[in-house]
């Protein structure tokens, strides 16, 4: 009977808090210029990127974000716009950008850039599941 007991207040413990929240990570691939996003460990999306171009180089490693900014301007690069930025390193961070055309090869002065649309979903997801719930990996 005590047995019963235990097994009964497990299954409750299980049912009244679920598996741990809801995970986000954005895979950087230098080589191929392509960020892969995943929820919950299930591909959601796949975009073009832009890296550091000849000269500049993008971090590689296992982040996890350290800020959030909606707008943000390059203190470094002559003011220009950072919209949607997710810093995950320091000055670097993935963020949108106005050179859409160079998406899809390195073109950055180390920043992971997004077609605006997509650094918005980006930071919407992390927004929505926590800093603490996503990584950034950058791989070559």
């Amino acid at each position: 009977m005590r047995l019963l007991g235990i097994v009964v207040a497990l299954f409750a413990l299980f049912v009244a808090f679920p598996a741990a929240a809801a995970k986000v990570e954005a895979r950087i691939d230098i080589s191929s210029q392509r960020m892969y996003v995943k929820v919950n460990g299930v591909n959601k999306y796949t975009w073009p990127v832009s890296t550091g171009r000849s000269g500049y180089s993008t971090p590689t490693g296992t982040y996890r974000p350290q800020r959030l900014e909606r707008t943000w301007y390059s203190s470094k690069y002559d003011n220009a716009p950072m919209p949607y930025s997710v810093f995950f390193r320091g000055g670097y961070a993935i963020h949108g950008t106005t050179a859409i055309r160079n998406l899809g090869r390195p073109a950055s002065h180390g920043c992971v850039r997004l077609h605006p649309s997509n650094a918005a979903t980006l930071y919407s997801l992390i927004q929505k599941y926590g800093m603490g719930n996503a990584r950034v990996i950058v791989t070559r």
